[in-house]
């Protein structure tokens, strides 16, 4: 079998289009339900408690399987795990336009973001590898300035597609593109596997392998989690949407069953041998398991980043997914009018900001080892106050523009905080890092966020429940600018 062709820098430019397309869609895909909370709300017949927790539903799952899934592509095929997480995505994105009550379509988006974990990180670890030194924050940011992008068109186009056709037809049509992107992804050459492409059949048949021994590996998890949710469904119709009861239930079992989970694979690690349930592969999952963990403990800028990371997880995707009907009931506009206000200065400001951050960041980094953390913290410290002043405004013109400003700076991280992860990890368990690093910020911080808001919301008003988010926001960037001290000391040690 003929050796490939080495990875050039054109080559290295179209796979970065490519990954910076999925990574649009993705967030298109994610974030297109926010712009549909209200009239999914009005035709289910549901409370804004419900709305959190179908926009938690996401991000639950998302964070639970990214580190499992990270550990997968690591093991085996990143471009396949990619290809696989984007149909996945695309396909339940779709029949969300066809459910008729709550459960329906909560498992839709629990299923979205089943295939939102398997295509994020491997395909950020992707980006990270063809764009290796100084080029990689400003690389990184062009990836996740699909995030800003996608995140704003998720808004704009659904929000645009519900006032001519409904929220069932935005769903189905939102979920099409991506089956095409699916079969490019799993088509592209990973840059540190140089070896010819398999087939199609060949990696979906090691894919297969892999994900028995990972799900064999989270076996407490999944117990507890479903465990879980069915105790908070059954607590849900017992006292009513309102209640904190059902959520409180349910992140005890997930928490139960996490620490059960990391016990487990820590007594099997030591143990040494665990058997040929699943070939090599159950014994791969658990070594890569461990030293993910084991990298994240040892590693000071890991600890700033992740939980700073769930602080802003916690406050900027919670800004995201409330802000529309933030703004149809307090500035008094329409779902479409509030979604075109989002995306005129969002599309423009969210890709200044995340470019900006990620070509400041590289420029300093070449003189200060903490260049790429400070300009992280840097953008919450100035964008978060803007943030919370834009949520007292109820005047258009002068929210249209402090809008911009506030979403320009708190853009400038989308880059750069990723970018640290892979400064400071050795290469070969970069995705299981990355894996760990969303499922820590996204269980920590989005998904106690959306069920949060929606309960004060509740029982407050959404106008005192939002101000909230850009205060822990805030928490975060101080916390993040604490590895200030620490980044140049972990990079020396993973680059030696």
């Amino acid at each position: 079998m003929s050796e490939t062709r080495p990875i050039t820098k054109a080559y290295g430019g179209y796979a970065l289009g490519l990954l910076t397309v999925i990574n649009v869609v993705n967030y298109i895909e994610r974030n297109a339900i926010f712009a549909l909370f209200e009239p999914i709300k009005r035709d289910l017949g549901l409370s804004d408690a419900h709305l959190g927790w179908l926009a938690s539903a996401y991000v639950l799952v998302f964070s639970i399987a990214a580190f499992p899934v990270g550990v997968m592509s690591d093991l085996s095929s990143r471009t396949t795990v990619t290809a696989w997480g984007v149909s996945l995505w695309s396909a339940f994105t779709s029949l969300g336009g066809l459910a008729r009550n709550f459960f329906q379509l909560l498992v839709s988006r629990a299923m979205v973001g089943f295939g939102g974990a398997a295509g994020n990180a491997a395909s950020t670890a992707l980006v990270a590898d063809y764009f290796p030194g100084m080029r990689r924050a400003a690389a990184m940011s062009v990836f996740t300035a699909g995030l800003a992008l996608g995140g704003v068109l998720g808004l704009l186009i659904a929000g645009q597609l519900e006032a001519q056709y409904g929220w069932r037809v935005a769903f189905m049509a939102l979920g099409l593109p991506g089956f095409g992107l699916a079969f490019l992804i799993s088509r592209l050459r990973d840059p540190i596997k140089a070896t010819p492409l398999p087939s199609i059949r060949d990696q979906v048949r090691h894919l297969g392998l892999e994900t028995r021994a990972i799900v064999f590996a989270c076996i407490p998890l999944l117990t507890s989690l479903g465990i879980g949710a069915a105790a908070a469904f059954v607590l849900d119709q017992y006292f009513g949407a309102d209640s904190a009861v059902d959520s409180a239930v349910f992140a005890i079992c997930a928490g139960a069953g996490l620490a059960l989970n990391i016990r487990s694979w820590v007594r099997r690690a030591a143990m040494g041998g665990v058997g040929d349930r699943v070939s090599l592969g159950m014994h791969s999952a658990l070594a890569e398991l461990v030293n993910g963990f084991e990298t994240v403990l040892r590693t000071p800028t890991l600890v700033y980043v992740f939980i700073g990371g769930a602080f802003i997880s916690f406050g900027m995707n919670g800004l995201v997914g409330w802000a529309p009907a933030f703004m149809t009931r307090e500035l008094g506009l329409t779902v479409a009018e509030a979604t075109v206000l989002l995306g005129k200065a969002g599309l423009t400001m969210g890709i200044a900001g995340t470019l900006a951050g990620g070509f400041l960041a590289d420029w300093i980094q070449k003189r200060y080892s903490w260049g790429r953390v400070f300009v992280s913290a840097v953008g919450f410290l100035i964008g978060a106050p803007l943030t919370l002043w834009l949520l007292t405004i109820r005047d258009l013109t002068l929210f249209s523009w402090v809008f911009s400003a506030a979403f320009f700076f708190t853009t400038w991280y989308n880059g750069p905080l990723t970018s640290v992860i892979f400064d400071v990890v050795p290469q070969r368990i970069s995705t299981t890092v990355v894996g760990a690093y969303l499922l820590f910020i996204h269980l920590a911080g989005d998904a106690i966020a959306f069920p949060l808001v929606g309960m004060l919301s509740d029982r407050f008003g959404i106008a005192t429940a939002v101000l909230l988010l850009p205060l822990v926001a805030l928490l975060g960037g101080i916390v993040v600018l604490g590895s200030v001290r620490t980044v140049g000391r972990d990079m020396d040690r993973a680059s030696s």
